[in-house]
């Protein structure tokens, strides 16, 4: 029997799984290698240069070491900056997440989209291009939050965070004079693979319902599509988590719901 496919899936923290939460579901019968970045989270401090530099060779050390079958940067911030790079120079397939500004607009009945990112996603020029080349007609506020992310990680990890703090995140994203104003914010994108980790928060603090825009199924569907047809046996396949600051881990009860239930090979 053919060996089953190996999938890295690359993010500077904890956001990612959100991602591989979905490809694990659309491909279970693939190796997972999941690594987190956790050196140098969260990559909203860092600068442009510093990210490329950092992140490029980083995924060069584990394509050699893994030898995966496909690669998944599951982080806006990155993606946004190294997805050109990682291309030229390696030779395995690569998909990256990017704000999901088109579909976004493309529903909004109201025509009033809210891009909720970190400040470095929604100060870039990839992300203003999608704007201008998606937006068709509708009003985009790009809402840079700075602790988010950092917020969701501490939550998954078990650690209390207020309503407050995360209320005081989301506020900027709701414009309008509430649900019955015809010009309200009715989309809201997560422009960070983090911030599905609070769904159910968001849901609950939000002003008024709007449809929440999650980019990973539809990178699920893509990185199915990138691989060859599935292979079967579900049962042979594992996973593998790393954090780049080399702390001893495991798949907790946490984590593994994230990994389809599947334990470390």
């Amino acid at each position: 029997m053919a060996s089953p496919p190996t999938i890295l899936v690359f993010d500077s923290g904890l956001g990612g799984l959100t991602v591989l939460r979905e490809i694990v579901a659309a491909r279970p019968d693939a190796h997972y290698v999941y690594v987190a970045d956790d050196a140098f989270f969260p990559y909203g401090h860092h600068s442009e240069e510093g990210i490329i530099a950092r992140v490029v060779p980083l995924i060069g050390k584990l394509i050699e070491k893994h030898a995966p079958d496909l690669v998944v940067v599951a982080c806006n911030t990155a993606s946004t900056l190294v997805m050109s790079h990682l291309r030229e120079r390696y030779e395995v397939p690569f998909v990256g997440t990017v704000p999901a500004i088109k579909p976004a607009c493309a529903q909004s009945r109201t025509k009033r989209v809210s891009v909720l990112g970190t400040k470095g996603t929604v100060k870039r020029e990839y992300t203003k291009a999608l704007i201008r080349d998606f937006a068709q007609g509708c009003e985009v506020t790009l809402v840079g939050s700075g602790e988010l992310a950092s917020l969701a990680e501490a939550a998954l990890s078990g650690v209390e965070v207020s309503d407050i703090e995360i209320a005081a995140e989301l506020k900027p994203c709701f414009v309008g004079d509430g649900e019955r104003d015809p010009a309200r914010t009715d989309t809201v994108v997560l422009a960070c693979t983090h911030y599905p980790l609070l769904m159910d928060r968001l849901v609950a603090l939000a002003p008024w319902p709007v449809d929440w825009i999650d980019p990973a199924p539809a990178i699920a569907r893509r990185v199915s599509d990138l691989l060859k047809t599935p292979i079967g046996d579900a049962d042979r396949v594992g996973a593998e988590m790393i954090f780049t600051s080399r702390r001893p881990h495991t798949l907790s009860r946490a984590l593994m719901p994230f990994f389809g239930g599947r334990v470390r090979a």
